[in-house]
């Protein structure tokens, strides 16, 4: 298993508790989380600068700032597996947002399961009694 494999696959906990730290102050970006309305389901949690929020708007699309390559990304651009963008919400205090997306197709998550179907990110559930990872969609 290769380490990134080891931390998308693997039952050991390894949050990243720096990432808001590592991210370029200049991106100036607002944690999104994106939620399907067809189920409720939160499928992603990821960043918006303006520029992401105003092309998201403009495409009625899922498009978000990419804090590791420092570039828009438009989700499903290369993969595919695209969203329909129908609102955003802002919190109280204006300080994240909300995508209500409808899924055009497949999962959002770069992973996929062992038949080969994308699955969204919260694929795995913390075990209380082990503190180990469980694969809800293996």
């Amino acid at each position: 298993m290769t380490s990134s494999n080891a931390l998308e696959e693997g039952a050991a906990v390894a949050l990243d508790f720096n990432k808001l730290a590592s991210i370029d102050p200049s991106n100036q970006v607002l944690p999104c989380a994106v939620q399907n309305v067809e189920t409720d389901e939160v499928i992603l949690i990821a960043y918006v600068n303006q520029q992401a929020l105003d092309r998201a708007i403009e495409t009625r699309s899922a498009v978000f700032w990419s804090t590791s390559r420092n570039e828009l990304w438009e989700k499903g651009k290369t993969s595919g597996e695209t969203f329909e963008l129908l609102e955003v919400r802002v919190n109280c205090e204006q300080n994240s947002l909300v995508y209500l997306v409808r899924p055009n197709a497949g999962g959002i998550c770069h992973t996929k399961n062992q038949a080969g179907q994308p699955r969204d990110c919260y694929y795995r559930r913390l075990d209380f009694a082990t503190g180990e990872l469980v694969n809800l969609n293996p």
